[in-house]
């Protein structure tokens, strides 16, 4: 049976690639002349990392109307997200790029002509890696942009980022309680029994998410594939969708289960998804069913610096903390309050 001990995860898997364009992305300069040209294999190195699901942007020193015009002119404007073309120092723009995405500095690769750009950047920014664009043919070859797996949620990952820009607009043109826009977005949120076509995702999932993941612990297929058939544990996977599209399969849980008591040994969710209380729903689900098996739960929960929101989840669930070891802190609910689903959303839960 596959052991519940985190799997060693990669140092670091890159989630966005920002992109320098004078003498990077295409060859001149714009400002000087407008006849700028294409580097060579950009194109495809461009339409491999989206096809992986590696977010892309720009940080350029540039006059944002002719470079949108150039980038749609080359057909690559759609490729880029948040683009930070402006007078502003790179720094500035990849830390603007991060925050817009919602995504860690060290899971960024920032490619640049520029000693200096380069240098700058490195060193205010350690945890970006920052990439000559003389290396660009190595770029590929990188593990760091080489997952294991290309799913069907990563293969469409910018155009879900895209969906999220016009809800995004929406929620920030609507006047009126939050419950209220949440209300008009027709939430649909299913939690199910991971099935052994989830289980791409879910390795992808545990190796991804760091912000709204309770503990860290890392999973490989084969050892997914050993717990969704192990009879003491549960595997759940969750999906999220609304009327402007499909979030994806954007929340997993593993259980260990015990007759007397079952153990949350991990609870993750997308970022994407973090305003839309979905961690809260998954976590009410795993106390309905514990307490429905006349089990008492537990919790594992493993700080990271940045995954505070998941502890504060637990807490407003009733959790209280029982125990530590080392860097594990034990929570237990006695079950006595569990968080109905929101009207908001319609919540469907599949044996």
């Amino acid at each position: 049976m596959a052991s519940t001990i985190p799997t060693e995860a990669p140092k670091r898997m890159i989630k966005c690639v920002v992109w320098d364009l004078d003498n990077t992305l295409w060859r001149g300069v714009l400002l000087e002349d407008e006849s700028v040209h294409l580097r060579e294999n950009v194109t495809d190195i461009i339409m491999t990392l989206d096809r992986r699901g590696i977010l892309q942007s720009i940080a350029s020193k540039n006059d944002y109307g002719n470079t949108m015009l150039k980038l749609r002119e080359f057909g690559l404007q759609q490729y880029f997200l948040y683009p930070q073309v402006n007078w502003s120092s790179k720094v500035e723009s990849i830390q603007n790029i991060a925050k817009l995405i919602n995504i860690g500095l060290d899971s960024i690769v920032f490619i640049d002509d520029q000693p200096f750009e380069r240098d700058e950047v490195g060193f205010s920014l350690p945890d970006v890696l920052c990439l000559d664009v003389a290396d660009l043919d190595c770029l590929l070859e990188m593990p760091e942009v080489n997952p294991r797996f290309i799913t069907e949620d990563s293969s469409k990952r910018r155009l879900m980022y895209l969906s999220d820009l016009a809800r995004n607009r929406a929620e920030e043109e609507f006047v009126g309680a939050k419950e209220e826009f949440l209300a008009l977005l027709e939430m649909h949120f299913v939690i199910a029994p991971a099935s052994e076509d989830d289980l791409q995702r879910a390795e992808e999932l545990t190796l991804r998410t760091n912000q709204l993941n309770t503990t860290g612990y890392t999973y490989t297929y084969e050892e997914l594939d050993e717990l969704r058939q192990s009879p003491h544990h549960k595997l759940l996977i969750a999906s999220l969708k609304d009327k402007y599209g499909s979030y994806g399969k954007i929340g997993l849980a593993l259980v260990q289960q015990q007759p007397d008591i079952w153990t949350i040994k991990l609870l993750l969710m997308s970022c994407r998804v973090m305003s839309r209380g979905v961690g809260t729903m998954m976590l009410s689900h795993l106390m309905q069913m514990a307490k429905a098996n006349g089990a008492r739960i537990r919790a594992e929960f493993i700080p990271n610096g940045r995954n505070r929101t998941m502890y504060i989840t637990y807490k407003f669930a009733g959790f209280k903390e029982v125990g530590r070891n080392r860097n594990v802190v034990f929570l237990e609910s006695d079950l006595s309050r569990i968080q109905s689903f929101p009207d908001y959303v319609r919540v469907q839960t599949i044996d």
